[in-house]
């Protein structure tokens, strides 16, 4: 459960960054929003290495799905648009993806 949690607050401060820069460059915002952004980049690092592991490239690409999947949601509750059909299927696969390499032999994520 832990595992789950700290994956969902890293892709929340991630995306967060994300999209600050996203506001400055594209939907003409404040360079000011690229502050929070930085910040909110820097928690994700931290979140993620808190994630218990042997080895990082698993936790990262086990964290890859779980990014996508929270990207659409960011995209339906703070962009207000709805994830089509395919946006759901693409994050199904990938969230399975995910699991595989979590619930693998060689995985040693906890």
């Amino acid at each position: 459960m832990r595992f789950i949690l700290l994956q969902l607050l890293a892709a929340f401060f991630e995306i967060a960054g994300c999209f600050a820069f996203w506001a400055w460059l594209r939907l003409g915002r404040s360079m000011l929003w690229t502050l929070p952004g930085v910040l909110s980049l820097i928690l994700f690092a931290l979140v993620l290495t808190r994630i218990d592991s042997a080895a990082a490239g698993r936790v990262f690409a086990a964290y890859g799905g779980v990014y996508i999947a929270a990207s659409l949601v960011w995209l339906w509750a703070v962009e207000r648009q709805a994830p089509d059909r395919w946006d759901i299927v693409g994050a199904a696969v990938c969230l399975l993806g995910a699991a595989i390499i979590l619930l693998g032999p060689s995985a040693t994520v906890g």
